[in-house]
C-alpha cells in the first residue's frame, strides 16, 4: 500500500507565482527581494488556510537561496533549496505559539539568535499562531523583535491579530491576506483534476468552493474527501450526496410555487426537506440566499456578484425574469424574522411553515389584489352627470345621500348630454363638494354589513350637533368644589386603612402625617416603602375626590425620616441584643407578638 499524502500538501505552493488569491502579498515581497528593502519581521495575519504559514516558508527559503531566479524566486536546486524541502535546513526554525507559549520557549527561542547561520545569509524564525502567546512571553520577545542581530528575521503568522499587543504590532510589518474568491478556488481545483486525471463537473466543484468557505486548505481537504466518495467521477450528486448539501433544485421549485401561489406544493417540497435530514433553520439560510442570488440578477451590473457556474447562472437570470424585487425583499424580510425566532419556537417545523406560508400568498397584499376593484371608469361619469342636475334636492338633504346607489340614478339621456358641457354658471359653485359622496363607487356587500354602524345613515348633519351641544351647555349645572377640611380628610384616611388586608400596610399607613395646603393633601410619610403603598391606594384618591366633589384634588407624598415620632429612640443607640429587642417593641409593637407565637426566646449573649 503506497503512502497517501492529502492534497493540500501534495500541491502545497514552492514558489511566489503558486500562490492562489495573494497576488498583493506576494508581488510585495518579491519588490523587496529585488531592491534589497526586506524588513526584520513581518507578521502576516487572515483567515485560516489561505496560506499564511506556506508564504512563510516561501520567503524564508527564497532569502537564504543560492541561485535566485530572474523574478527572485527559488532555485529549487541549490543544497538550501534542497535542505528546505527535506526540513534539515539548520537556518530556519519554526515554533508553534500554540504548544510553545511560555517564558522559557520564547528565551529558548532568544537563545538561538544569538547564533550565526552556517549556512546562508539569514536565519528565519517562523512563528505560527503567535497570538496564543502569553503576555509575559510578549514582552520576554519585545526587546529581540525591536533590534535582532542583522542576519535574524522573524516571521509571525496568525488568525486573530486582535489578540496580539499593539508593542508587537508596532515592531513588524503587517500583511493581511484576504478569503480566496471561488472563482480562483474553482480554477485551482480544475488544475489538480487534470493532473490528477480526475472527471469533475463545474457545478460540483462550485458546491467544493462554496462549503470552503474561502479557505483553499478546506477546499482540498473536501476534495480528498469527494474524490474517495465518487471513485475518480466528482458529479453535482456524488456531492451534494457526500457533503449533506441542499439541492438547487428546490429552492428553484419552491420560488416557482411561491409565485403561483401553490399552497400544497410549498408545504410537499418542505416535507420532503425535512425528511431527506435537512434542518428547518439550514433550509431558512439556503432559501434566503437563494433570493439574494435572483436579486442580484435582476441587474446587469450586479451579476458579477453571482458565485456560481454558467448553467446555474441562467437558471437564476430567468427565475429572475418573473420575480419582482419587492416580493424578493418582502419575502427576505419575513425569513429573517423566521430565523430570529426559530430558537424561541416551541414548534420550529410549524414556524417555518407559517413563515413559507405566508411567502405563498405575499404577491397579493403586496399588489393589493384582495382589494376588490374599483368600479371602470366609463360607468363613473353616467352617476356624475344626474348627480349635477340634482344638486338643490343634494344639499337640501344630505342625509340622504348615502342611502342613494349608482343604480337607483337616473341613466342618462341624450338630452342631457349638452348640458354636462355647457360650462358651470356663477349659481353652481358646490358642485366640486357634494358629488364627492356620490360620484364615489359602492363598496362591496361584505364591506356594507361590516361597517353597517359607521355608515353615513348614522351620522347627524352639523347643525343638530351644534344644537345638542348648545342645550348641553345651557343645561349643564355647575359643581363647585368643597373646601378641604382637615378633620374630614384625616377619618376618611383612617377609615380606608381599616378596610385593608395587610396589617403591615395598616402600621405603614398610620405614621402618616396629613396637612392640607392650598387644594391639595400633604401626606409626610417617614420611608419611601409609605409612599409606594400611598400611591397603590387609588380608591382612597377617589373617596376624597368624590367627598369634596373636587376631580382635581392631588394627594402630594413628601418623604421626611424625620417624621417618625420616636425621635429620642433614635438618637439613643443599641449594643446589646436586649437593647436591640427593647428598641424594636417601641417602634413596632408587634414584634412581641411574633415573638410570642413562634415562642422564641432572647439571646442574653
Amino acid at each position: 500500500m503506497s503512502h497517501f499524502v492529502v492534497s493540500a500538501r501534495k500541491y502545497r505552493p514552492q514558489r511566489f507565482n503558486e500562490v492562489v488569491g495573494q497576488e498583493h502579498v506576494t508581488q510585495t515581497l518579491k519588490n523587496a527581494l529585488r531592491t534589497d528593502h526586506l524588513a526584520h519581521a513581518f507578521l502576516f495575519c487572515g483567515p485560516r488556510g489561505v496560506g499564511k504559514t506556506t508564504c512563510a516558508r516561501i520567503l524564508a527559503k527564497t532569502i537564504n537561496c543560492e541561485n535566485p531566479t530572474e523574478d527572485h524566486e527559488a532555485c529549487g536546486q541549490c543544497d538550501s533549496c534542497l535542505s528546505f524541502e527535506k526540513n534539515a535546513s539548520f537556518n530556519i526554525t519554526e515554533l508553534d505559539a500554540a504548544s510553545n507559549n511560555s517564558v522559557e520557549h520564547i528565551r529558548a527561542l532568544i537563545e538561538q539568535v544569538r547564533f550565526q547561520p552556517q549556512q546562508g545569509k539569514y536565519k528565519v524564525f517562523i512563528i505560527d499562531e503567535v497570538h496564543m502567546l502569553s503576555s509575559q512571553a510578549f514582552n520576554a520577545f519585545l526587546k529581540t523583535l525591536e533590534e535582532p542581530p542583522p542576519y535574524a528575521i522573524f516571521i509571525l503568522a496568525t488568525t486573530e491579530k486582535h489578540k496580539i499587543l499593539p508593542t508587537i504590532l508596532s515592531r513588524c510589518q503587517i500583511f493581511d491576506f484576504r478569503r480566496i474568491q471561488v472563482p480562483r478556488m474553482v480554477a485551482h481545483l480544475k488544475e489538480i483534476c487534470a493532473t490528477e486525471n480526475i472527471t469533475a463537473e463545474e457545478d460540483a466543484l462550485h458546491i467544493v468552493a462554496q462549503k470552503a468557505d474561502g479557505a483553499l486548505r478546506d477546499a482540498l481537504s473536501i476534495f480528498d474527501r469527494i474524490v474517495s466518495y465518487a471513485n475518480n467521477q466528482i458529479t453535482y450528486e456524488s456531492v451534494i450526496h457526500s457533503l449533506n448539501v441542499l439541492d438547487y433544485d428546490y429552492y428553484f421549485q419552491i420560488i416557482d410555487a411561491f409565485l403561483q401561489e401553490d399552497r400544497s406544493a410549498v408545504m410537499r417540497l418542505f416535507d420532503r426537506i425535512v425528511n431527506n435530514g435537512f434542518e428547518p433553520d439550514i433550509f431558512l439560510v439556503g432559501l434566503a440566499e437563494h433570493l439574494r442570488n435572483i436579486l442580484v440578477c435582476k441587474d446587469e451590473t450586479t451579476l458579477s456578484l453571482l458565485e456560481v457556474s454558467k448553467s446555474l447562472r441562467e437558471r437564476y437570470r430567468a427565475q429572475a425574469q418573473v420575480t419582482s424585487a419587492s416580493f424578493i425583499l418582502s419575502a427576505l424580510n419575513l425569513l429573517s424574522e423566521c430565523d430570529v425566532h426559530y430558537k424561541m419556537a416551541r414548534n420550529k417545523r410549524l414556524h417555518v411553515e407559517m413563515a413559507l406560508l405566508k411567502i405563498t400568498y405575499l404577491e397579493r397584499r403586496i399588489e393589493g389584489s384582495n382589494i376588490p376593484a374599483a368600479a371602470p371608469t366609463e360607468k363613473k361619469n353616467p352617476v356624475a352627470k344626474p348627480v349635477e342636475t340634482k344638486q338643490e334636492s343634494v344639499s337640501e338633504t344630505p342625509e340622504k345621500v348615502s342611502v342613494a346607489t349608482p343604480t337607483a340614478l337616473p341613466s342618462p339621456t341624450p338630452t342631457e348630454a349638452p348640458k354636462a358641457e355647457e360650462p358651470p354658471t356663477a349659481a353652481k359653485p358646490q358642485l366640486v363638494q357634494e358629488p364627492i359622496v356620490a360620484t364615489t363607487p359602492p363598496p362591496p356587500k361584505s364591506k356594507l354589513r361590516r361597517s353597517s354602524k359607521h355608515s353615513l345613515v348614522q351620522l347627524k348633519s352639523m347643525d343638530n350637533i351644534t344644537q345638542e351641544v348648545a342645550h348641553e351647555a345651557e343645561t349643564a349645572v355647575e359643581v363647585q368644589a368643597i373646601p378641604l377640611d382637615l378633620a374630614v380628610v384625616t377619618h376618611i384616611w383612617n377609615e380606608h386603612i381599616e378596610t385593608l388586608e395587610s396589617q403591615q400596610a395598616q402600621n405603614l399607613l398610620k405614621s402618616t402625617q396629613l396637612t392640607i395646603v392650598e387644594d391639595s393633601v400633604i401626606a409626610t410619610v417617614p420611608s419611601n416603602l409609605t409612599a409606594g403603598i400611598i400611591r397603590e391606594e387609588k380608591e382612597l384618591l377617589e373617596q376624597l375626590r368624590t367627598q369634596f366633589q373636587n376631580p382635581q384634588l392631588a394627594v402630594k407624598i413628601k418623604v421626611d425620616a424625620s417624621s417618625l415620632d420616636v425621635p429620642e429612640i433614635r438618637r439613643k443607640k443599641r449594643f446589646t441584643p436586649k437593647e436591640k429587642y427593647t428598641l424594636m417593641m417601641e417602634v413596632n409593637p408587634m414584634v412581641k407578638e411574633f415573638i410570642e407565637r413562634l415562642s422564641l426566646k432572647l439571646d442574653e449573649n
